[in-house]
């Protein structure tokens, strides 16, 4: 195929779209859950750490304003 076919095959199927059909969005959907679920484990080993520090410090500011 020439360069020129291959644009003339892209702008047919694009200009004939008439918008995603139910296989796309749940295509769209099923990546959008799995990048979820990876940073979730990703971030899993560091969020107790970061409850604790948060909670240090509201324990520390509430301790220094007389609380």
């Amino acid at each position: 195929m020439k360069m020129s076919q291959v644009e003339e095959w892209v702008r047919t199927r694009i200009s004939g779209r008439r918008g995603q059909s139910a296989v796309e969005y749940l295509l769209m959907l099923t990546v959008v859950v799995g990048v979820v679920l990876v940073a979730g484990v990703a971030l899993k080993k560091f969020m107790p750490t970061l409850f604790n520090n948060i909670q240090q410090m509201i324990t520390g500011a509430a301790s220094q304003l007389g609380g």
